[in-house]
């Protein structure tokens, strides 16, 4: 996709837990007629993937050292939690009941285009946890010191 993938937007899950692909994003992700992969991050959100975008990554994950417990775990949940689902005539894609309970997804969804992908977070977690980012005040993270708007 090519990092096609910008803005936030508010999605309501319907009662069957699935999600409506926005309209600006639904023929990159839709219109290709391929499965979406869907899994869980260890931030607790879950992630949305064209699965041409999903491949290379999924590779590099399958080569974390089996034996490093940190990295085992993060093997488990970025694997474990991978489901391909394919959307349907109206661009909606189901979200498994496990990966709702990971990301606590409940009714209102904040998806937020990262690039290559999107994340989907519960409106209310996604809501403290960028006040607390927030919060920081204006001092940049290490390794983007440089950084200007």
């Amino acid at each position: 996709m090519g990092g096609a993938f910008h803005g936030a937007a508010v999605i309501t899950l319907d009662a069957k837990g699935r999600l409506a692909i926005p309209t600006r994003h639904r023929e990159a992700l839709v219109a290709a007629r391929k499965p979406l992969v869907l899994t869980a991050h260890p931030d607790g959100c879950a992630l949305v993937y064209a699965e041409a975008d999903w491949e290379p990554v999924r590779a590099r994950i399958e080569t974390f050292p089996s034996f490093h417990a940190q990295a085992s775990w993060w093997k488990r949940l970025l694997l474990g939690f991978e489901e391909h689902v394919q959307p349907d005539g109206s661009g909606r894609v189901l979200v498994s009941p496990a990966l709702r309970m990971h990301a606590k997804l409940e009714r209102e969804v904040m998806m937020v285009g990262q690039g290559r992908y999107f994340e989907l977070w519960d409106s209310g977690v996604w809501s403290a946890k960028l006040s607390g980012a927030l919060a920081g005040g204006g001092t940049p993270p290490p390794g983007m010191e440089g950084f200007s708007l």
